[in-house]
């Protein structure tokens, strides 16, 4: 039989006590976790953190956001109870730079790991000395671990263990086989530093985990962050069912989990429906053990879609420095601080959890790495969020974007745009003859950003879109 718990007050709570001494303490003798200049919003309390990140997965994949072909009733309802981001953005069009900036806060360019798109086999990552969300989390006084795709850096140099994370369970390259939970012939399952065998479809035994996790955070008084990195609905394309497709793949050996020949909208929306329905389990049992009241809850992807996502009203794909290619959902349940059944047209972007997070904790980045990102309290509460200009590069074709207001610069294979992304969401009608001073302003104000970051890499990995791709979208040779 399962036990359930009765909500935990909010107002006066054992863990709230107990979390605000280990505060207390922790901000007294950590490097770089310094007080926040005003107090957590919400009820007083420090909040813990469920943050939830699919893979690529498209501004149109759930229902919530538009997506027609099936429905994913878990995070409609999770939107239905907090607030839904209309211009949330991944830092990149690939995973692995946007995970270096989410667990950074800062411009992934600023950091050599940061230049890979996405991380290959090179011996390249995230320096255990760098700052991050968990590690500064943690000397706030939080529990900190991560479920499921890291991508950052492979043992013995790297790791989320050696980044801040007390626990982590998944995998450590892009991705992997939903059964066989093999790459290229090799397995890539961990229990921290340790490889392992399990049976079972991926997308489940990572909800798994993070069930147990938050059991075992249920019996302390000690705040949490958790961090679940789902790997749908990237590909491989396998559903829950697709034992065979799983055997075909592991039969024609080397890497092909890449299949270009599998896949399909049926597969797409068995794998999307089924990481619904475990990011429920998740939710129900975060419930059922008295936490939900006293957690923040976020729901977003890394990039923009791929194959069979829909990114509807934009055109562009995952590596496509286009909308479709970076515009992401977004969701955020936060008790007493996001209203109900609200949208937010506030223009976010990955970098920004770190400062919300650590704000909510009662911390700050290291003044040694300061953050680019923002504290979104403010807009998770339903307040104006203020205007920035947001900045992206991508290698392959040599793309260059800036975002501003309405107004989007774009740069790719030599040809320049100007577009008004909330007029012309297809990014058709180039008006840099029309507004001849935005499009200088933009692109004077993106070089002046670009001088600040690391040069690119010509060694770095990098993959994008196709020549034929680009002629077809922009009418431009390839």
């Amino acid at each position: 039989m399962t036990q359930t718990f009765p909500p935990s007050p909010r107002a006066i709570s054992r863990r709230a006590v107990v979390a605000g001494l280990l505060a207390g303490a922790a901000l007294a003798h950590a490097p770089g976790a310094l007080a926040a200049p005003s107090p957590p919003s919400g009820s007083g309390t420090r909040p813990n953190i469920l943050f939830i990140m699919a893979d690529d997965m498209g501004f149109a994949d759930l229902s919530c956001y538009g997506r027609r072909e099936y429905k994913t009733p878990v995070l409609d309802q999770l939107a239905a109870e907090g607030m839904r981001f209309t211009q949330a953005y991944a830092n990149s069009a690939v995973c692995t730079a946007t995970r270096v900036a989410l667990i950074t806060g800062r411009y992934q360019y600023r950091l050599p790991v940061g230049l890979e798109e996405p991380l290959g086999l090179r011996d390249v990552g995230l320096p255990p000395e760098q700052p991050t969300m968990a590690s500064l989390l943690r000397g706030a006084g939080y529990h900190t671990s991560l479920v499921g795709k890291w991508h950052m850096g492979s043992l013995p140099k790297y790791g989320p263990l050696k980044s801040g994370y007390d626990q982590f369970w998944g995998i450590r390259q892009g991705g992997v086989d939903y059964f066989t939970h093999k790459i290229g012939g090799f397995p890539d399952l961990w229990d921290g530093e340790t490889p392992v065998e399990e049976t079972g479809y991926l997308t489940q035994l990572l909800a798994e985990r993070t069930i147990e996790a938050l059991e075992e955070r249920a019996r302390e008084d000690t705040p949490w962050l958790i961090s679940l990195h789902l790997t749908a609905p990237h590909w491989p394309w396998e559903g829950p069912e697709d034992h065979a497709e799983s055997a075909r793949l592991a039969a024609k050996g080397g890497f092909s989990i890449a299949h270009y020949d599998g896949g399909s909208m049926d597969t797409y929306a068995a794998m999307v429906t089924s990481m619904d329905e475990q990011i429920g389990r998740v939710l129900d049992r975060l419930a059922q053990l008295g936490l939900a009241e006293d957690t923040l809850v976020v729901f977003t992807s890394d990039n923009g879609g791929e194959r069979f996502s829909d990114t509807w009203p934009f055109t562009g794909k995952k590596t496509e420095l286009l909308e479709g290619g970076l515009r992401i959902p977004a969701i955020v349940r936060w008790p007493g601080v996001t209203p109900p059944a609200s949208t937010s047209a506030a223009q976010i972007m990955s970098m920004d959890w770190m400062p919300t997070f650590l704000a909510a904790a009662g911390a700050a980045p290291d003044p040694a790495s300061p953050s680019d990102g923002r504290d979104l309290r403010g807009a998770l509460e339903g307040r104006e969020f203020p205007e920035r200009a947001l900045f992206w590069r991508f290698r392959n074709h040599d793309q260059m974007a800036a975002r501003e207001g309405r107004w989007k610069y774009l740069s790719i294979a030599g040809n320049s745009f100007l577009f008004d992304v909330e007029a012309d969401p297809l990014e058709r009608a180039n008006l840099k003859e029309r507004h001849p001073e935005t499009f200088a302003r933009l692109r004077a104000a993106w070089e002046a950003w670009n001088a600040k970051m690391l040069p690119n890499d010509p060694e770095a990995a990098s993959y994008g879109f196709t020549g034929e791709m680009l002629a077809d979208h922009f009418g431009i040779d390839s």
